[in-house]
């Protein structure tokens, strides 16, 4: 799951304003290429029309396997202590080389004070459910370092990312950083969340990946190509690029990281072209010193991954 969060109005002021405009500053400036803090957020749900929440209404509760049930509301969640942290999203039933993988400033308090607070056992999984009756399970030990987003960007979190609160799962697959979230039940067995029940296993952690998205025609006749490179909190440490289909390798130019782990980073490569149509391959390596695979599957069950190869022409 994803959203869309009006990127192109002007930034807010304070400190949220601050960090989305220093975060911009830090992209490439690559023409074509969305920055590091998206303009248009992507988006995926189960229904066609999305919740529309009263926030002054909304509660979330701490259920099951718990010592006692919690429930807050948002006034309670604001008066927890919250910070800004850039997160990146992708949605595990995207094309290898799709454009649902976006990043945001979120404005959040952490998951573990209130499962703390009603007593949940360590072990075994949960299972966070949603106004729109999406739910989705995976193991605990992913809500260590959950948080509830309120804000994107430093303005209230809009409709169509959860409003008015969201979980945010670092490192993982878009379907369980659950959107209109209004419940957090805590299971003592395993159960199957939404998707499961329809054959994915999108769950855990993200796969690496590096897109290729832009293709310039620069005034001195060089190429310049560009895209992004994620892998989740493991952090992307270098792109390689092939010009010339996988037979030699060069280093891109990356932009400078983000402040915090679960975030995507750009990339860009510049070169003199061969004469000829050639295939362009690029792969990322993540911040464990593993390579992105080479071998191309498609997103059902697990998310795509492979290189992403395309042919430019002269």
């Amino acid at each position: 799951l994803g959203g869309s969060d009006g990127g192109r109005r002007p930034l807010p002021s304070g400190e949220a304003g601050d960090l989305v405009r220093e975060a911009r500053e830090k992209s490439l400036g690559v023409e074509g290429l969305e920055p590091l803090v998206s303009r248009d957020f992507y988006t995926v749900d189960i229904n066609s029309v999305d919740p529309s929440i009263d926030a002054e209404e909304w509660s979330m509760t701490v259920t099951g396997a718990v010592d006692e049930e919690v429930t807050v509301d948002l006034e309670t969640l604001r008066e927890m202590e919250s910070r800004e942290e850039f997160v990146s999203l992708r949605c595990v039933g995207e094309s290898l080389n799709g454009r649902k993988m976006d990043t945001a400033l979120w404005t959040v308090v952490d998951v573990m004070p209130l499962l703390e607070q009603a007593g949940a056992p360590d072990e075994c999984c949960v299972m966070l459910r949603a106004a729109d009756d999406f739910y989705e399970e995976f193991p605990r030990e992913a809500l260590e370092e959950g948080m509830l987003a309120y804000q994107m960007n430093g303005r209230d979190l809009p409709r169509s990312h959860g409003a008015p609160v969201r979980a945010l799962i670092p490192g993982h697959w878009g379907e369980i950083n659950v959107k209109w979230l209004t419940e957090i039940e805590v299971l003592e067995e395993p159960a199957d969340g939404y998707w499961e029940e329809r054959g994915w296993h999108g769950t855990g952690p993200v796969n690496t990946v590096a897109k290729l998205h832009v293709t310039n025609r620069l005034s001195d006749g060089r190429f310049e190509i560009a895209g992004h490179a994620y892998a989740g909190t493991r952090g992307v440490e270098t792109v390689e690029v092939s010009t010339d289909g996988g037979e030699t390798w060069t280093e891109a130019e990356l932009s400078a990281p983000l402040p915090d782990d679960d975030v995507w980073r750009q990339w860009v490569h510049r070169y003199d072209p061969p004469d000829a149509p050639h295939d362009v391959v690029v792969r990322a390596v993540d911040g464990e010193g593993t390579v992105q695979p080479q071998a191309e599957t498609g997103p059902f069950p697990s998310g795509p991954t492979g290189w992403v190869t395309e042919t430019v022409q002269p």
